[in-house]
């Protein structure tokens, strides 16, 4: 069995969350079968595609075999997220159509793959991580802490994310106003640049921020952000399957999350979820509850890539076959 991983790697893509659940998956499945990275040639058992764009759409013209793709993006993701997800979103449906299988990425993800009509057998695997990879590093704590002038006793709040406004900005930022002693963290920056949602408001925004407010950018290495981090603040209205939720599960940070369907789907009862930020008082930061859901974070066991890359084995031969 040979198979090929297809992903558009580079520009944007190379800071998406696709890009790092293909790695994830690939490096594990490099250990058990015969797979490669976007090798030109064709010749393969079956082609597995991560995101749709032009060197993946050729390739999938012209290659022959079975073709699956995973669905890390949906319409619904776009919404909120790029300026103009119309421009986008009517190409799920014809390109999704030409695979022979689409792997969701969760139960809502496949709900709406099926709503939209998209005709080719869906199977849920949720996305996976080497959680002995992402562990906790005293040293790159200190390091980073030091790096950007944050005192070794404050409590940090770190989020990982585009800065759009599906993935909450707006609220990171109004949470940090409301609580000047405690300082927030945002890792991420606009990997579509002026095609992100709110682009030039949201640049604004980020200037005219509270002064415990830190946004680094994009990070080389994301577990020094992990590492130098007390909680993890996941305001997104809507995802797939949370890659950095997944990241921040397995460094035993306590998760503090938007209380929505996908998020109950996958972690059930071990996150702190909200509503409204206005719920999050300064009780919902201390210790004491911070420990209890510190302790709830090995649900990321449900989802180590060791597990995934078994499911993905499987599927790959029921296709062959």
């Amino acid at each position: 069995m040979k198979i090929n991983f297809i992903i558009e790697d580079s520009g944007a893509f190379k800071y998406l969350g696709c890009a790092t659940a293909a790695k994830n998956l690939f490096n594990e499945l490099s250990k058990k079968i015969d797979v490669s990275w976007n090798d030109k040639s064709f010749d393969y058992d079956l082609a597995h595609f991560h995101t749709f764009g032009p060197r993946s759409m050729l390739y999938a013209k012209r290659f022959h075999g079975k073709k699956v793709i995973t669905a890390h993006s949906t319409p619904n993701l776009n919404t909120g997220n790029l300026a103009f997800p119309r421009a986008v979103n009517w190409l799920y449906v014809p390109l999704y159509n030409k695979f022979d299988h689409i792997v969701a990425v969760s139960e809502k993800c496949k709900k709406e793959l099926i709503d939209i009509q998209c005709k080719p057998e869906i199977s849920t695997i949720y996305n996976g991580i080497d959680t002995e990879k992402n562990v906790q590093n005293d040293i790159k704590r200190k390091s980073f802490r030091k790096k950007y002038g944050i005192e070794k006793d404050k409590t940090v709040v770190l989020t990982v994310a585009q800065r759009t406004p599906r993935k909450g900005i707006y609220d990171f930022l109004k949470l940090a106003r409301q609580h000047p002693k405690f300082c927030f963290l945002w890792v991420g920056g606009f990997p579509y640049n002026l095609f992100s949602k709110d682009y030039t408001k949201i640049k604004r925004e980020i200037e005219q921020r509270s002064d415990n407010t830190i946004f680094p950018g994009f990070i080389e290495d994301i577990t020094d952000a992990y590492s130098a981090a007390d909680v993890f603040f996941m305001p997104s209205y809507a995802e797939g399957h949370s890659i950095v939720m997944l990241e921040a599960l397995s460094m035993g940070l306590p998760l503090i999350a938007r209380d929505v369907e996908e998020f109950r789907e996958a972690f059930g009862d071990n996150l702190l979820y909200f509503k409204n930020i206005k719920e999050l008082n300064e009780k919902k930061f201390d210790e004491k509850t911070l420990d209890t859901y510190r302790k709830k974070s090995d649900v990321v066991m449900n989802y180590t890539i060791e597990k995934m890359a078994q499911d993905h084995t499987k599927l790959y031969e029921k296709i062959i076959d």
